[in-house]
């Protein structure tokens, strides 16, 4: 009778986990306002750690405030080998990583960080303040990287020709320290800002490097050797560390399509080499632009087979794309936004949060 009791309690758990399972999280959130006994049951840790590893191939963004802590997705709930004493071990573990799912993918999602986060992001608010102390007549930014150059729609003549999205308001005749002033854009009509594009080296060589898909040599580095872990060290050239003490952030195109992102470690190099060159270093922003050449073609075959939803995406997620780069150990804020060169998709979320770290009232 009592395992009869036991068995029907287990099976009606089972169903309840299985049926929210095909709930959106929004609606679990509802489920779990509605008494102690749903709220318990939603915050399940294994039904939220299915939805982040579901979900997160498919966030079209992710910054320093929003990634998730990748290491919790490694932790084993349950070790059937573990013995009593070590069960405890881990418990203390997980407690101390502070182990909620919940609470990872809440923050994380976009369709929900903004109702998660606290109103006002701290390192807006200083910002803020210091860039109301010392205003310049337009923000500044540095932009380099592979997807600059490496795509087949250069992003930078997309930029020059879409007055729909950016309006060019000027090629200013002015040098920064002896280097072209880049070209000033409007952004809704009101919010002036200036990229300066750093290339690798000359157009031809470039140009030559594309259509062999061969890597080229990159004169705004020099490599300085190795450190103790064997990871690369790099210094800008001095002209470039010249542009890094007087532009206002940072915007690093990478190049997301599968495969092409070859020299991780040396891009990490690069990234810290120029962080580390800029005046007050640590408050500089760096956008990265997960950048494609082209919309992906999802045919109706593939949607029917669940092919994308289930992480066939043409592109590299935005969040390993923070983790292949090295973002996370930055002191700096940072955000990676998915990008499409040819229709410039995802741009303006992008500039819109870089004007804001410059201190910028949008």
């Amino acid at each position: 009778m009592i395992q009869n009791v036991c068995n029907a309690i287990f099976s009606q758990v089972d169903l309840q986990f299985l049926i929210m399972n095909f709930l959106s999280p929004v609606d679990l959130c509802r489920l779990g306002a509605t008494c102690r006994y749903w709220r318990a049951m939603v915050r399940d840790p294994v039904l939220w750690r299915y939805f982040l590893l579901r979900d997160m191939p498919h966030w079209p963004s992710i910054d320093h405030l929003t990634m998730p802590r990748l290491e919790l997705l490694n932790m084993p709930l349950v070790n059937e080998e573990e013995s009593l004493s070590d069960t405890e071990e881990a418990e203390e573990k997980r407690t101390e990583l502070k182990c909620d799912y919940m609470s990872e993918y809440l923050k994380g999602c976009p369709s929900y960080r903004q109702q998660w986060l606290p109103s006002g992001a701290a390192y807006e608010v200083v910002t803020s303040f210091f860039q109301s102390l010392v205003r310049s007549s337009e923000p500044r930014y540095a932009m380099f990287g592979p997807g600059m150059e490496q795509l087949d729609v250069s992003i930078v003549t997309r930029l020059m020709y879409a007055p729909d999205v950016l309006p060019v308001s000027g090629t200013p005749h002015r040098q920064i320290n002896g280097i072209g002033s880049g070209i000033s854009y409007m952004f809704n009509n009101q919010h002036r800002f200036n990229i300066l594009t750093l290339y690798s080296t000359n157009r031809a060589d470039r140009e030559r490097a594309r259509l062999h898909q061969q890597s080229v040599s990159n004169k705004l580095f020099t490599f300085e050797g190795e450190d103790d872990s064997g990871y690369p060290i790099c210094s800008p050239a001095p002209q470039v560390q010249q542009v890094c003490q007087v532009v206002d952030g940072f915007i690093y195109v990478a190049n997301a399509e599968p495969g092409k992102i070859g020299g991780g470690m040396t891009e990490v190099a690069q990234i810290q080499a120029v962080l580390s060159s800029a005046r007050d270093s640590k408050s500089r922003p760096l956008l990265v632009l997960s950048c494609v050449s082209r919309e992906e073609a999802i045919s109706t075959t593939s949607l029917q087979n669940g092919a994308h939803r289930n992480g066939a995406r043409n592109r590299i997620p935005s969040v390993d794309m923070a983790k292949i780069l090295g973002l996370p150990q930055l002191a700096n804020p940072w955000m990676v936004q998915d990008t499409v060169a040819e229709s410039l998709s995802g741009l303006l979320d992008g500039i819109s949060w870089l004007l804001r770290c410059s201190g910028v009232k949008l």
